[in-house]
Parts: structure tokens; C-alpha cells; sequence
């Protein structure tokens, strides 16, 4: 007798659905200060899929939430022994000198 293998459905994942998030003609998709704070992870989630969201107060356009593009890295920092290296010296007297100078002006 072969024993019957059981099948568990597969769940794929949903995009993530707000009941709060509603559309609002010339603006696009909308949400209150107060919802937007109570379910902020789940619009992060929403905005990182690619939506952008409007967060309103009263009713007007406070803000909008839209993916982060990643620019490409920038240069490293390496410091700046290199490029004070590459610097003129200046001339003229040390900071003894012109420090002396002065208590010698003052009859120290």
C-alpha cells in the first residue's frame, strides 16, 4: 500500500493591501497623518514595491512617500595626508617665532 503524499497549498506573497489607502482624483493614492502613522511599516512595504503615497491632513497634500532611488557609491574618503602633502609650503616665521616675537615686544 503507498502511502498518499499531501499537498499544502503554496502561498505566494500578496502585495500588502491598506483598507486606509484610497484614491483621490488629480493626486493618486492618499492616506491621513493618522492612518500613515498607525500602519507606516506597511506603507514602507507598499512604497518599497514601488507605489507612491500621498499623506494628507484635512483633507490637503502634506507629503508624498516615494521609493529611494540608490545612486552609485561615491568616491571613499582616503583623508587628507595625500592632499596636504601636495600642498605649497608657505613661508614665513613658525609659531615660536612669532609667538617670542610678541613677549619680546611685551619686555617678558
Amino acid at each position: 500500500m503507498k502511502a498518499k503524499t499531501l499537498k499544502y497549498p503554496v502561498h505566494k506573497p500578496q502585495p500588502a493591501v491598506l483598507k486606509e489607502v484610497t484614491i483621490a482624483p488629480g493626486i493618486g493614492e492618499v492616506i491621513s497623518v493618522r492612518a500613515a502613522k498607525t500602519h507606516l511599516s506597511a506603507l514602507l512595504e507598499l512604497v518599497a514595491a514601488g507605489q507612491e503615497i500621498t499623506i494628507t491632513s484635512d483633507g490637503k497634500p502634506k507629503a508624498k512617500l516615494v521609493k529611494v532611488e540608490m545612486d552609485e557609491p561615491g568616491k571613499v574618503f582616503q583623508g587628507m595626508g595625500d592632499y596636504l602633502l601636495k600642498q605649497p609650503i608657505h613661508g614665513g616665521p613658525s609659531a615660536e617665532e612669532i609667538i617670542r616675537e610678541d613677549r619680546d615686544s611685551r619686555g617678558w
